[in-house]
C-alpha cells in the first residue's frame, strides 16, 4: 500500500474560492455529490440532501457551541493592537493561548484588557503558546469605585469575538452564522463546518422521512485546521480534543448498525467521534481523542456517507476525507480526493469555512 506523504496533499486555490461570508439561508449552498459505487457526480444544492438519503438512516451531529475565542485590545493612542486566542483552560483562571504581537507577551509580564479584566503571562511554552492567568480586580481588590461581580468566564466572553479562522479577512456576518443552528454546550475554538448548512426546516424535513439524528459532542480545537508541517504523516503529532458519547447515542447507533442501516457522519468531527468510540460496537464514553485518520492508515468501523466542506491543503481534514475515499474503495483516494476539488473549482464552489458541502457515499 502507499505511505503517502504530506505534499501529497497539497493543491492551488487562488484567494477568490476562499468564501468570505455564508449564504442565505443557510441551505442554499451548493453541494456536490460523489457517488463511490458509480463514480458518478452530481451537482446540486444543501436543500437537496432529502434526495440522497434513506428511510433510517442516521445522521451523526456535532452539537458544540462555538466561544468567543479571540480577544481584541489596545491599540490606542498610537500602541499597536493586541491580540489573545484562547486554546485550553489548564485549570481554574488559567488558559493557554495563541498572543500577538509575541513581543508584548513575555514572561512575567501583566497587562489589561478591560478595567475589570486583567492578565499576566506565567509561563512561554516551546509551541510559542502562553499560560496566561485571567482576573477581575474589581471583584477583588475592595479598593476600585466601581465593583464587578463577573467571573472570568463571563468577562472572557464578554470581550471575546467569533474566532474566525485567518483566511476569512472580509467577513460581515454575526456570530451567530459561524454557529450551527443545533449547537449547544460552549467550548469549541472553531466552527463544526459542515453543519452550518442546516436549517431548522431542512431538519424538520430530514426528520419526518424518518431519518433519525444523533447529536454527540466534540469541542474543535485550533489544531483541526492547521496545515501539517511534517512532511511523513507518522511523525505528526495530531491535536487532542474533548467529546462526549451518550448512552442513547450508543444505544441508537447499535441498533442501526444491527439493521444494517447507514450512518450518515455530518463533518470530520462527527468522523473523529464514531470512529474513536467504536470498538465491537458503541458504549457511552467521554474524554480526549487525539485520532489521526489519513489514506493506509485506519481501518473504518462505521460510517457509511460523509457530509463535509473544501478543506485547506495539507490538512489533517482533507487527509481524513482521503481515507474515506479509499474506505469507500476508490483505488487512489488522494488522486481522487485533488481531482473532486478541481471539478469544485471548475463549477465556483466556495471554500473552506463559509464554503459549499460535499457529500459521498
Amino acid at each position: 500500500m502507499k505511505e503517502y506523504r504530506t505534499s501529497d496533499f497539497d493543491y492551488v486555490l487562488p484567494k477568490s474560492f476562499i468564501a468570505q461570508n455564508p449564504v442565505t439561508p443557510r441551505d442554499s449552498s451548493k453541494m456536490l455529490v460523489y457517488d463511490t459505487a458509480n463514480d458518478k457526480i452530481h451537482h446540486k444544492h444543501f436543500r437537496d440532501l432529502p434526495d440522497f438519503l434513506h428511510v433510517g438512516d442516521t445522521l451523526v451531529v456535532n452539537r458544540s457551541r462555538v466561544i468567543p475565542a479571540r480577544i481584541l485590545f489596545g491599540g490606542h493612542f498610537g500602541k499597536p493592537q493586541k491580540e489573545i486566542f484562547l486554546l485550553k483552560e489548564e485549570s481554574e483562571n488559567i488558559f493557554n493561548v495563541l498572543v500577538k504581537p509575541g513581543r508584548l507577551f513575555l514572561d512575567g509580564k501583566s497587562f489589561i484588557i478591560a478595567p475589570d479584566l486583567h492578565g499576566e503571562v506565567l509561563e512561554i511554552l516551546e509551541d510559542g503558546t502562553r499560560n496566561v492567568k485571567f482576573w477581575n480586580p474589581m471583584a477583588e481588590d475592595g479598593f476600585s469605585t466601581e465593583v464587578s461581580d463577573s467571573t472570568v468566564h463571563e468577562l472572557l466572553e464578554k470581550y471575546g469575538t467569533a474566532p474566525l479562522p485567518p483566511y476569512i479577512k472580509e467577513s460581515t456576518a454575526d456570530f451567530s452564522q459561524y454557529q450551527t443552528v443545533y449547537a449547544k454546550e460552549k467550548g469549541s475554538r472553531a466552527a463544526p463546518t459542515a453543519g452550518l448548512h442546516f436549517t431548522p426546516e431542512l431538519i424538520s424535513k430530514i426528520r419526518k422521512t424518518g431519518i433519525d439524528m444523533q447529536e454527540v459532542l466534540l469541542h474543535v480545537g485550533r489544531g483541526t485546521f492547521l496545515p501539517v508541517s511534517a512532511e511523513k504523516l507518522t511523525e505528526h503529532k495530531m491535536h487532542s480534543e474533548f467529546f462526549v458519547f451518550s448512552k442513547e447515542n450508543a444505544e441508537a447507533l447499535n441498533m442501526a448498525k444491527s439493521d444494517s442501516r447507514r450512518i450518515i457522519a455530518v463533518g470530520t468531527t462527527s468522523v473523529r467521534v464514531l470512529e474513536s468510540v467504536y470498538d465491537n460496537g458503541f458504549a457511552p464514553k467521554s474524554g480526549e481523542t487525539d485520532i489521526f485518520i489519513y489514506p493506509g492508515k485506519h481501518d473504518w468501523n462505521v460510517v457509511d456517507a460523509l457530509i463535509t466542506n473544501f478543506h485547506l491543503p495539507k490538512s489533517t481534514l482533507i487527509m481524513l476525507v482521503a481515507s474515506f475515499l479509499e474506505h469507500k474503495g476508490v483505488k487512489d483516494p488522494v488522486a481522487k480526493i485533488l481531482s473532486l476539488y478541481e471539478v469544485a473549482k471548475e463549477n465556483d464552489y466556495r471554500f473552506f469555512s463559509f464554503g459549499d458541502a460535499m457529500y459521498i457515499f
